[in-house]
């Protein structure tokens, strides 16, 4: 979701004209896992002190076509807390799965 200092130039034409041209050059296919591309992504982040400058936002060399998962992943999006080897307890601490500890001990 565009913050609210981006929220223009994420409905700008140029910046419309850019995205649409960079991902078909992409094939729209992710250029990190290959699955199909639905953003573009710009690897040195917008901030409020580059987004009127377009060697950031404008040029293809800091974009990158991405799946939504890859994309989550950059921005820390995985709201994934639990793996195989952590669970909650019945107070909402996490622990270590009582299957690794068996599988340990």
């Amino acid at each position: 979701m565009a913050r609210e200092f981006s929220k223009a130039f994420y409905h700008s034409k140029e910046w419309v004209r850019c995205r649409d041209g960079y991902i078909r050059s992409r094939h729209y296919i992710c250029e990190r896992c290959g699955k199909p591309a639905t953003i573009v992504h710009h690897k040195k982040f917008i901030n409020p002190g580059n987004i009127n400058n377009p060697e950031i936002t404008l040029n293809w060399n800091n974009l990158e076509a991405l799946c939504i998962d890859c994309h989550d992943q950059i921005h820390n999006r995985n709201h994934q807390i639990t793996t195989k080897e952590t669970v909650f307890d019945e107070n909402g601490n996490l622990i270590k799965s009582p299957q690794v500890s068996k599988n340990n001990g």
